[in-house]
């Protein structure tokens, strides 16, 4: 009688253990959109964050400004334009330099922003430039001002210059 109690009781035990083990495995498994073996932080900037599993401390990462600019030489139809610089200065700079690089004699700045859009819209009469969150903010900027003022406008340039993700 003694024996098969201790039959009973290892059986138990054995159970419990490959129940507990089992629960550990696919409680990691299903941590997060991680590789298997590698443990999940949480997402920044919207980008799930893995790194070795044990491992408490998220991975160091860090956001750096890019800048872009827009310069004209509007008596010329000049335009001087750059994007994902890592300063205003640079940006400003380069912009200035493409206008006078390709015929602009009096290039002047006409927009520039960091992290974020920028849009030229063209009417009749004249042109403006906006930044926005996205292309699509900056074209509505941009057209709300030249319809304001002008007809037949449309979109001329846009683009971004979104932050970098830096390890």
């Amino acid at each position: 009688m003694r024996s098969m109690h201790r039959i009973w009781f290892k059986a138990i035990v054995l159970v419990a253990a490959l129940w507990l083990t089992s629960s550990e495995v696919h409680a990691q498994e299903g941590a997060g959109p991680c590789p298997p073996g590698m443990g999940y932080y949480g997402t920044h900037g919207g980008i799930p964050s893995c790194g070795q599993a044990g491992n408490n401390q998220a991975p160091t990462t860090h956001w750096e400004d890019r800048w872009g600019a827009i310069a004209t030489d509007p008596k010329k139809g000049t335009l001087g334009i750059v994007t994902n610089m890592s300063s205003q200065g640079s940006a400003t700079q380069i912009a200035l330099s493409e206008c006078q690089s390709k015929g602009g004699t009096a290039c002047k700045l006409d927009i520039w922003y960091a992290n974020q859009c920028a849009a030229m819209v063209v009417g009749d009469t004249g042109y403006n430039t906006k930044a926005g969150a996205t292309v699509d903010a900056a074209i509505k900027a941009a057209m709300k001002v030249c319809m304001s003022a002008t007809g037949h406008c449309h979109a001329y340039y846009s683009a971004c210059s979104p932050a970098a993700q830096v390890q």
